[in-house]
């Protein structure tokens, strides 16, 4: 499978993504808001592999795909969007970047093209996201893609030896529809 956008390609894993993932992966900037204190090599090759075999579900339900640089085919992160089950009418969405990438608009265009694939060609009525509430970068993503904040979840995931809070964003295809008309 392959998304394309004006900047990127968002295409399948491939074995050998690990070692650039590990990089970025490996950065404080990026672990901050993640539940890892670390990433090692078998860490980032199993999640590399847990992908990759996403890709064999048939049918599929799962799709997390790298992000590419069209410019020269650099790896700069990944996004996602998952059903919970086949056939469901809802599914949630989620992307990272390398932190060299932040504030570029990349991330922005990745969840775009995540909506317009599980809207068009997954059929589903809602998408959704979460993110920890202090991560504002990943929330202005969110809210720029169309998304309305559902709830602001105090205290609910635990990481790092403490609370975060987490905001819950979703949209619906029919609101989704309204804003590509307007545009």
């Amino acid at each position: 499978m392959l998304l394309t956008t004006a900047r990127l390609f968002l295409r399948e894993f491939e074995e050998n993504d690990w070692q650039t993932i590990l990089s970025y992966q490996s950065h404080p900037l990026y672990l901050r808001y993640n539940p890892w204190t670390h990433r090692t090599e078998d860490d980032v090759r199993h999640f590399v592999h847990t992908f990759i075999t996403w890709r064999e579900e048939n049918p599929r339900s799962k799709f997390q795909l790298a992000i590419i640089l069209k410019a020269n085919g650099q790896l700069i992160g990944n996004c996602g969007i998952r059903m919970k089950a086949l056939h469901a009418w809802e599914a949630d969405i989620g992307y990272e970047l390398d932190h060299r990438f932040w504030g570029r608009g990349y991330a922005t265009e990745a969840a775009q093209a995540l909506l317009t694939f599980g809207f068009n060609d997954l059929r589903l009525h809602r998408i959704w996201a979460k993110c920890i509430a202090e991560n504002t970068a990943s929330a202005h993503v969110l809210q720029k893609i169309g998304m309305q904040q559902e709830g602001h979840f105090r205290e609910d995931e635990r990481m790092k030896n403490r609370w975060w809070d987490t905001l819950h964003y979703a949209i619906l295809e029919h609101e989704w529809q309204a804003q590509k008309e307007r545009a």
